[in-house]
């Protein structure tokens, strides 16, 4: 039995189970590309920033959802319209300018389609993609996803 302990103890530092997934609601990739506008975090939550990222997507572009959860609001805020999907992990991602297919309530799977890309409403082209674990708690939606890989080519000289 001890045997048994010790191997399963092997194994799974070896090969931990896998955490939640995300993909770049942009491209359906594991890794992010083209963004267009950083994550800048305020001091304090009342002070301007930007809470997400911009993601190169041309209007009328399918918008995916970046993991599996719970579509939480599909509506419009502000003037703009805006998809928010609850995850099991207790993250909340949020979608804008997104005129939404699915609706409150509906079941999302990672990398489904959630609507379609609508026109900026605030002066910066592209998806604006938001992470969040409470109320002030955002975060860079990027973390989420996986490191891209980095080759650099040996110097020819």
């Amino acid at each position: 039995m001890r045997r048994l302990t010790v191997l399963l103890t092997v194994l799974l530092l070896l090969n931990p189970p896998a955490a939640e997934a995300y993909v770049s609601p942009a491209t359906g990739s594991p890794e992010v590309s083209h963004v267009l506008r950083a994550f800048d975090r305020p001091e304090h939550n009342w002070l301007p920033g930007h809470r997400g990222v911009d993601l190169d997507l041309p209007v009328g572009a399918p918008v995916l959802a970046a993991g599996d959860g719970t579509v939480t609001f599909a509506g419009v805020v502000a003037g703009t319209p805006t998809v928010s999907i609850d995850h099991a992990d207790g993250i909340r991602t949020t979608y804008q300018p997104v005129h939404a297919r699915m609706a409150q309530g509906d079941a999302v799977h990672e990398g489904g389609v959630i609507g379609t890309l609508g026109h900026p409403t605030d002066g910066w082209p592209g998806l604006h993609w938001g992470a969040r674990t409470g109320p002030g708690d955002y975060l860079n939606p990027l973390s989420l996803l996986e490191l891209p890989t980095i080759r650099l080519k040996p110097n020819p000289s």
